[in-house]
Formats: structure tokens, sequence, C-alpha cells
């Protein structure tokens, strides 16, 4: 049952970023700094509203209060702050410049990483489903970065800031909504003082449809944060690296069809390898679901 929800907050925090790029969209006329600091101020205040409304407060106090009295946790929370807010300046960047694709392989390519850091990091045994899942994912994430025709930096930063940020969260003892609104927290101050005194526009200085617009981007970062710290507590990091794989497929998908980018036949048969990837992991996990289910 715990696996089994894990399953689906993992899926719903994927489904959720797979679609954000349209969202990141309609700001086009804001830059990439000012959306990464409103969206970091808004969730803060998103998550403290949160955490009032459902009596959380207390929680909240008790364990940043425990929290504290590791230095080793104290440093590991500030790290994931830092990485998230990276990763999301990455993000929010490559989509500016009309780089879905790039983007999606990023998020491609993080789950690699995932299930390297769990299997090396966390001693996570790899089921032989796994490693060959990997195997044919990795040669369709080289084939792809080979037809890019560059090195794909905002790609790879993309991949390792979030593999980081997760793996880091991995070894924290908080809940989901005390940890998002500590990495907020954490970088908030330095957020609103670029928007009020170095930002070129000012602080909620857009039109008004824009302004709500940057509001909601704290509501629209902060719920698959929610959903996605929930997951990582109940899910092993080697399940929860392949289930990404639906967050950069939606956003493919949207670079294709609604974007127009340009994709040809090349590209189509190196994803195939990632999805054949996919299918082989979700194969195995329903096989050796049902031998468990047998055993029982």
């Amino acid at each position: 049952m715990k696996k089994d929800s894990g399953l689906v907050y993992g899926f719903s925090a994927y489904i959720i970023w797979g679609i954000l790029p349209l969202y990141w969209k309609l700001l086009g006329n804001v830059g990439s700094v000012d959306i990464l600091f409103y969206r970091i101020v808004w969730s803060l205040i998103f998550m403290t509203i949160y955490l009032v409304i459902f009596r959380k407060i207390p929680l909240f106090i008790r364990e940043v209060k425990e929290l504290l009295k590791s230095k080793r946790n104290t440093l590991a929370i500030i790290i994931a702050a830092i990485f998230i807010s990276l990763n999301w300046g990455i993000y929010i960047y490559t989509v500016s410049i009309g780089q879905v694709q790039q983007a999606s392989l990023g998020y491609y390519i993080n789950p690699l990483l995932n299930v390297l850091a769990g299997a090396i990091y966390l001693k996570e045994p790899l089921s032989k489903q796994a490693k060959l899942a990997s195997f044919s994912a990795l040669a369709g994430v080289v084939l792809l970065t080979i037809q890019t025709g560059v090195f794909p930096f905002n790609s790879l930063f993309l991949a390792a800031s979030f593999c980081l940020y997760g793996l880091t969260k991995k070894q924290l003892q908080l809940s989901a909504a005390t940890s998002i609104t500590l990495e907020t927290l954490i970088i908030a101050p330095f957020g609103l003082i670029y928007l009020f005194f170095l930002s070129p526009t000012g602080f909620m200085q857009y039109p008004m449809n824009t302004n709500l617009l940057l509001i909601g981007a704290g509501i629209v970062t902060a719920i698959p944060l929610l959903l996605f710290a929930t997951a990582v507590k109940k899910l092993s990091y080697i399940t929860l690296g392949f289930l990404q794989y639906v967050n950069p497929t939606i956003m493919l998908a949207m670079a294709i069809f609604l974007f127009h980018e340009p994709y040809e036949l090349p590209q189509f048969i190196a994803f195939a390898f990632i999805w054949l990837g996919i299918l082989i992991f979700v194969a195995g996990n329903v096989i050796e679901s049902r031998k468990r289910g047998l055993r029982l």
C-alpha cells in the first residue's frame, strides 16, 4: 500500500512538471531571473498559508528545532535549497529561449543519474531488468546528445541539480511541508533583494494579468514539490528515477506538437531506446510484484 500511494504521488508530481512549460510560456514578457525569484517568494507565501490552514505550524516549529540540533542536517537543507533553485533557474531559462527539447533531454538524463546514485550511494540493489532498462535508456540519451550537435550543458545541469536535490532530501527526516517551506525560506531573502532593488522592472510592476500569473507561479511550484517530497519517502530512489520519464515525455510531446520544434527520424529512434528502457523496467516491476503476491 505504501508503494502504491507513493506511485500516485510520484506520477502526479511528474505530470504537473511535464505541463509546466505551458505556464512559463505565458510569462514570456518576464525575465528568467525575475520568474525564478517570484517562484521562490510566492511559493513561500503559499506554503505559509498551507501550514496555517492545515494546522501544521506546531509541526513545522518542532521539526525546525530538531533540524537545528544537527549541523549536518542544517547544511543539507541549505544545499537542497540551492540545488532546487539552480534547477528552477536553468529550466526557466531553457524553456524561455525555445529549447523545450533540451529541457526534456535533461529530465531524460536525470533518472539515469538517480539510478546511479541509488545503486552506489544508497546501496539500493539493481535488478536485471533495471540494469537492462538503464542500458537501453542510456543508449537513447547518448544518441540524443550526439544529434544535438553541441554539448548539452543546460540538459546536464538540469539533470545533475535535480538528482542532487532529491538525494539530499532523501537523507532528511522532515515532512514535505516543512522541507519545502524551509527551502523557499532560505532563498527568499535573496529573491526579495533582487526583486526590490535589482530587477529592471521592480516588484510586481507588471500588468495585472502578469502579476496574477506570477502569484500563481508559487502555487504551481509548491504543489508538485509537495507531491514529490511525499513520493521520495515512499519509493526507492531507483523506482522514483524511472517514474520521472513521465515528465520529459510530456515535455517532448509539447515541444513537437505545440511549440513545433524540429523533430526528425534519428531523434525518434533515440527516444525509442528510452521508451524501451521504461517498458522493460515497468514490466519487470509488474512481474516481481506478481511473484511476491503468489508467495503471500
